[in-house]
């Protein structure tokens, strides 16, 4: 009998069969070790796998990508494995695979990877091999290919900008906010940072300029109308906001819009109020405003693998000059040697808390294995 229960937990998956909060629909799947790769393909092994909030609309049925259902155990029902992000070690290589070799780290580029697992077999062409770096830790590769890499393209994608423009956003203490503040830096673009008003606002204010804001204000500052216009006239010589870049929308996205100067663009990312997208009809017929979204997983499916390399470098390399921080972050390991019924149980209650707002940094797992 011991013997059969360490064959079973060789790996293990986090996973669903139907639609609903985490806290109630998630379980634990362990499964055997995995053949060796067919042709074209490769093993890895995952070393930490990031919850996104992304990730939790995945798992309630509400969000746009969609997983496709996998079979990981003989004469068991096809399941959905949780997971969109992570960083993942090779382990085998399949024949007619170049470019990758054993012991190298790499991050997934298909959408809803199911990363939530200790290992897998996945299609060379759908994970990037991450340069290694000085500074580069998991946690890093862990959370490189969705909120640094949308920072960075909205960014870079829209307006040019030069030294000392300025860049608006909203949701400013959010993972992309913070990307966004640290690689404007980098590049010398001044940033207006919006944030709600909250009792630890000063101690808030202090951590996003100390990662590089130049300034932070809340959305009722927005109100003063002669705060407005100052911002306009001297922070901006005039000039206006040429770039602004959303993730709340509703009425505060509205004020942060009027800003807005001349052929701007206002970037939307997310709408975390839940409430629709409003501009006044004056910022298009006067100012020329242009209003687009983006969504880095529309990105990877539309650019080369050469431009995904690029972009990974372009921020490993920023990573390794000490302008791209890791995440605040909390990590939770998953044991190998809990039972299934263990496992997922620990799974729910940490989406439980996380759906009542206990955990104040990113949460990655690490879902051990024991091989």
């Amino acid at each position: 009998m011991a013997f059969r229960a360490s064959l079973v937990r060789l790996n293990r998956a986090i996973v669903y069969t139907q639609n609903g909060e985490p806290s109630q629909v998630l379980s634990a799947l362990t499964y055997k070790p995995l053949p060796p790769p067919a042709p074209d393909t490769v093993n890895i092994k995952y070393l930490l796998a990031p919850i996104n909030p992304s990730d939790v609309n995945v798992v309630q049925g509400v969000y746009p990508a969609k997983p496709s259902l996998t079979s990981l155990v003989d004469g068991h029902s096809d399941v959905f494995v949780g997971g969109n992000e992570g960083l993942a070690e090779v382990m085998q290589i399949g024949s007619g695979v170049s470019g990758l070799a054993v012991g190298d780290w790499v991050v997934m580029t298909k959408s809803q990877a199911g990363t939530w697992s200790s290992a897998r077999n996945v299609g060379a062409m759908d994970v990037l091999k991450l340069p290694r770096a000085d500074g580069l830790t998991e946690v890093h590769g862990a959370t490189m290919t969705v909120n640094p890499p949308t920072a960075l393209n909205m960014l870079t994608n829209y307006v040019t900008l030069g030294k000392d423009e300025w860049v608006v956003q909203n949701g400013a203490n959010s993972a992309v906010g913070q990307a966004v503040i640290q690689i404007a830096a980098s590049r010398g673009f001044k940033t207006l940072n919006l944030v709600r008003k909250r009792p630890d606002l000063e101690e808030l204010t202090t951590k996003l300029k100390d990662l590089g804001a130049t300034e932070v204000l809340t959305y009722d500052d927005l109100a003063d109308r002669s705060l407005t216009q100052k911002i306009i006239k001297d922070w901006t010589a005039g000039k206006g906001i040429r770039l602004g870049l959303n993730c709340v929308s509703g009425p505060d996205t509205t004020s942060m819009a009027r800003l807005l100067g001349q052929d701007a663009y206002l970037v939307s990312y997310g709408a975390m109020s839940k409430q629709p997208l409003s501009l006044p009809t004056s910022l298009f017929i006067f100012k020329n405003l242009t209003s687009v979204g983006f969504w880095q997983s529309r990105w990877y499916k539309t650019h080369t693998r050469d431009d995904k390399e690029k972009l990974m470098q372009t921020l490993v390399d920023l990573v390794a000059q000490g302008k791209l921080k890791a995440p605040e972050h909390e990590i939770l390991t998953i044991p190998a040697r809990d039972s299934d019924e263990v496992a997922g149980q620990k799974v729910r209650d940490i989406f439980a808390k996380i759906a009542e707002g206990q955990y104040g940094k990113k949460v990655l797992l690490k879902i051990e294995s024991s091989q």
